[in-house]
C-alpha cells in the first residue's frame, strides 16, 4: 500500500510483520545447532576409528620425519627407533597376526613382545609351525640393519608342571635360545650381534595375582637395541 509521492518516489510503509522473518531465521539456525550435536553424540566409532587411523597413516611419514625438539632432562627417540617400529608394524599387520603381540620404543630401542601361546605350547620350547613366516619375516628385517638383537624369555610366577623343565629359570631360558637358533639357523647372519636372556618369573610387567596379569607375564620379546648417541 502507498501513502503518499516524495519526488516522484513511492515510499513503502513499515511492515509490522518483520520479526516474523527474524523469528523463522532464529529457529532455522536453532534447529541446525541441534541436528549437528544430536548427529555428533551418535557417531560410528567404528567408521571414525578407521577415518582417524586413515589420517594418522597419512601424516605418520611427516611427523616421523620432523625434526624432535630435545626437553630438558628427556632424551629424544631416535630416527632409528621410529622406521624400525614402522618396519614391524608393517610385517605384523601383513601376518595378519596382531593379538598378543606388543610394540614398544624404549631408551635402550625398540621391543617386540609375543605372548607365549604365540610361539609355544605351555610348558614348551619347540617353536609353533605357524608362527614361523612371521618369525622369517622378523629375520629379514634383522638382516637390513645392523643393530644388536637381544632375545628375552620370561614366566609368570607359577612352578612348572608336566614339562621337561624343572623350573621357570630353564623354561625362559630354553624358550629365548630357540627363538635365537631359528633365526640363525641359515647362517647368513652373524651370531655375534645377539644375545639371549632368561629372566624366568623376576622381571614381570604386570601383577601376578590374576591369570590376566600371569599371561602378559609370559612371553617372549625381541629387541632391537639403538645405539646411543655420544
Amino acid at each position: 500500500m502507498l501513502i503518499k509521492k516524495r519526488h516522484g518516489l513511492p515510499e513503502p510503509v513499515d511492515n509490522p510483520d518483520r520479526w516474523v522473518i527474524s523469528y523463522a531465521d532464529f529457529i532455522t539456525l536453532l534447529f541446525a545447532f541441534f541436528t549437528t550435536m544430536y548427529a555428533i553424540s551418535h557417531v560410528d566409532m567404528g567408521k571414525l576409528e578407521k577415518f582417524t587411523g586413515s589420517m594418522k597413516e597419512a601424516f605418520k611419514s611427516q611427523k616421523t620425519a620432523q625434526h624432535i625438539t630435545p626437553i630438558e632432562g628427556i632424551k629424544p627417540i631416535q630416527q632409528e627407533s621410529f622406521q624400525i617400529e614402522k618396519d614391524l608394524k608393517a610385517i605384523i599387520q601383513e601376518s595378519g597376526k596382531i593379538e598378543g603381540i606388543r610394540i614398544t620404543l624404549e631408551e635402550e630401542g625398540v621391543r617386540l613382545s609375543f605372548s607365549d601361546t604365540i610361539i609355544f605350547e605351555s610348558g614348551s620350547a619347540e617353536i609353533k609351525d605357524d608362527i614361523k613366516p612371521l618369525l622369517n619375516s622378523i629375520l629379514s628385517l634383522i638382516k637390513r640393519t645392523t643393530n644388536r638383537i637381544v632375545i628375552e624369555g620370561h614366566t609368570d610366577n607359577l612352578p612348572v608342571k608336566g614339562s621337561r623343565y624343572s623350573s621357570n629359570w630353564e623354561l625362559s631360558s630354553a624358550r629365548a635360545t630357540s627363538v635365537l637358533m631359528y633365526l640363525l639357523r641359515d647362517g647368513s647372519i652373524d651370531p655375534s650381534r645377539f644375545s639371549v636372556a632368561g629372566y624366568g618369573e623376576y622381571r614381570p610387567i604386570a601383577p601376578n595375582t590374576t591369570p590376566e596379569g600371569r599371561a602378559k607375564n609370559r612371553r617372549v620379546d625381541i629387541i632391537f637395541i639403538v645405539k646411543k648417541e655420544k
